[in-house]
């Protein structure tokens, strides 16, 4: 992973994570597309880690695609279209990974969105947990504008946003939206003067819970939310019966018992 393009520092169980190409406005280069992807991937590994804040640096979240460095991978870089739309052993392709390696994180990722969100920055925002924007924040599905469909994994995340008629008006439209209105939409979780400030605050408060718990709920929630009723209940009850007894439930019963801060341990 370049260490340039994406920044890691970890600070009691916060993953704080910076797009860091602040002169392009974190525009997706294929080298910010490989430097995401290992951020993620590097995050889902570590035991650690309770909690994710993802941000820009500079005056923008990540202003979409840069489209001359993408220029020359518009038939996938070999004349095949292999390079973006081609797949390994996950459901999804490269070009869909950014977002997805975000909701795929088994801890919550926040995202602090300010400057713009759009195109690709909309969809990679939409792959995380809970989004926090500043008020003059702008975000967009700007792909139709390019004559375009939006790829990257905007079919498993934003249908768990909004309803369909909104996705399909957004998409077809490529109405730029402020905070304020993406919040009313449902596109963002709130609207917040400092939304980096607010969303670190966020991610230390639920890095102070069990993360057995924590994980268990995105773990949960993820899987039954487009599952029929079986399958949830079945979930729910497995994962209950895990967490009732384990160490860490203990100690949360414990904790709260004895009105002190909880010392949690983190996941095997």
């Amino acid at each position: 992973m370049s260490e340039d393009l994406v920044t890691i520092a970890l600070a009691d169980g916060v993953a704080d994570v910076r797009l860091n190409r602040p002169d392009k406005y974190n525009a997706l280069s294929p080298e910010m597309f490989r430097a995401i992807v290992a951020a993620g991937d590097q995050l889902a590994e570590a035991k650690d880690v309770r909690a994710v804040v993802l941000s820009g640096n500079g005056r923008g979240f990540c202003a979409g695609l840069d489209m001359k460095s993408m220029a020359g991978l518009s038939d996938g870089g070999n004349g095949d279209g292999s390079t973006l739309l081609s797949r390994d052993e996950r459901p999804e392709n490269f070009a869909q990974r950014p977002a997805m390696v975000w909701k795929r994180l088994p801890v919550p990722v926040i995202s602090a969105l300010h400057g713009v969100a759009y195109g690709a920055g909309a969809q990679i925002a939409l792959g995380t947990d809970i989004r926090v924007a500043s008020p003059d924040m702008k975000m967009s599905i700007m792909e139709i504008k390019w004559g375009l469909i939006p790829d990257m994994s905007i079919s498993q995340t934003l249908r768990d946003i909004v309803p369909l008629d909104v996705a399909k008006e957004l998409t077809m439209t490529g109405r730029v939206l402020s905070g304020e209105e993406a919040r009313e939409l449902g596109l963002v979780t709130r609207v917040e003067e400092k939304p980096l400030e607010y969303a670190l605050a966020m991610a230390h408060e639920i890095a102070g819970k069990s993360p057995d718990a924590i994980r268990a709920s995105k773990q949960l929630l993820e899987t039954v939310w487009h599952a029929d009723e079986r399958v949830g209940l079945a979930l729910e009850s497995s994962l209950q019966t895990k967490l009732i007894g384990s160490a860490n439930q203990i100690e949360a019963v414990k904790a709260n018992f004895e009105k002190r801060t909880p010392n949690f341990t983190d996941p095997e």
